[in-house]
């Protein structure tokens, strides 16, 4: 998984590994219907609050590439064509056969082929594909904006902000005019945009993020009560009050406040800490690199594990005892994960190009 730069951050396979668990464990816990825990459970304890929404982990995931590739190019020109094609060689191999399995079930469940066609066809510019795959759409959406944000970044580290202010501002404009804005905040670029910015623009000042332990943890709190406190106005997009969410004027903000606060998190997790390559550290790191996979295809598997554990092993109506099977089920998933790294991923990885000009020095 070491980029073409020769690059790799342990730190931030961490981040992804976690970033998935989130995701993961919203999915357990929640099901299809509320069941075993239900929607409209909040944890009493704030700190928890980051496990009961699960919109977050895809907003950690957004911000991290934003935070990724600007440590990766470092400032430096890049070879567009070949970065793309990387990024492809990377995400669509593996989204493929996730696509041709979910066809086939909806297939052999009797619905339509050509409905299921069509919404593939407009997950290029929609998010319409199943299983996750809508957030590789905006993904790949963000890697089209990348030349200009890279070169508004050569003019001024500051100066993507202002594409965030503009989004802000459509998301207003959306709400004002529509009464709702949870869909394009959520599940479009014009939500999304925030956090990968922010992930680029706060990589650049690392340097003063690092070792500012206590700073940090206090801003992280802070996000947390936030998180729990917004949390119960029906934010999340299944939400404890359905339909609500899409009303809620925060989603305005929301994007913005997330990719903030996951942005200063990630740099300082990233450069404060001297991080084993061994034990545990690298067994959360593998959850990180086969987090792609545990992402596209635990969909697959989560509602009915959670629904057999819960009615066949033992009651896991009780959050915090999901959540713990929650792991133990996402563990269950290394195995099939290595093999797609192996037979599916890697294969395809060794034709990727390096994308960074040579004589492009790093500011």
């Amino acid at each position: 998984m070491k980029s073409t730069t020769g690059n790799h951050y342990i730190a931030l396979d961490h981040v992804r590994a976690v970033a998935a668990f989130l995701v993961f464990v919203w999915h357990f816990t929640r099901g299809i219907d509320g069941t075993p825990v239900p929607y409209d459970y909040r944890p009493a304890f704030f700190g928890f609050s980051l496990l009961n929404e699960g919109y977050i982990g895809v907003s950690v995931f957004m911000t991290l590439s934003g935070y990724l590739f600007a440590r990766l190019i470092n400032g430096r020109e890049i070879v567009f064509s070949a970065f793309l094609w990387n990024r492809v060689l990377r995400l669509i191999p593996l989204l493929v056969v996730m696509l041709i399995v979910a066809g086939a079930l909806t297939l052999s469940l009797g619905g339509s082929l050509k409905t299921y066609g069509l919404n593939i066809l407009k997950g290029v510019l929609y998010p319409t594909l199943p299983n996750g795959g809508w957030s590789i759409t905006v993904e790949f959406h963000f890697y089209i904006l990348l030349p200009l944000l890279l070169w508004m970044q050569r003019k001024s580290k500051w100066l993507p902000l202002v594409i965030v202010a503009l989004a802000i501002l459509v998301r207003w404009a959306i709400f004002h005019r529509t009464g709702e804005v949870r869909y394009y905040g959520y599940s479009t670029m014009i939500g999304r945009i925030d956090q990968f910015v922010w992930g680029m623009v706060i990589c650049q000042y690392r340097d003063l993020i690092t070792r500012r332990h206590v700073p940090v943890i206090l801003f992280l709190l802070g996000y947390l009560w936030l998180n729990w406190a917004y949390g119960d106005s029906g934010v999340s997009y299944i939400g404890r009050y359905p339909n609500h969410a899409e009303t809620n004027p925060i989603w305005i903000i929301l994007p913005t406040i997330e990719g903030l606060a996951f942005a200063v998190v990630i740099a300082w997790y990233d450069t404060s800490f001297d991080h084993s390559t061994t034990g545990f550290s690298r067994f959360v790191s593998l959850i990180g690199e086969y987090s792609y996979f545990i992402y596209l295809f635990h969909f697959f598997i989560v509602f009915n594990a959670a629904h057999y554990i819960h009615t066949q092993i033992m009651d896991i109506s009780n959050f915090y005892l999901a959540a713990g099977w929650a792991a133990v089920v996402m563990i269950c998933m290394m195995p099939a994960a290595y093999l797609s790294s192996v037979f599916i991923e890697m294969p395809w990885m060794a034709h990727r190009k390096k994308y960074i000009k040579v004589d492009a020095p790093a500011t």
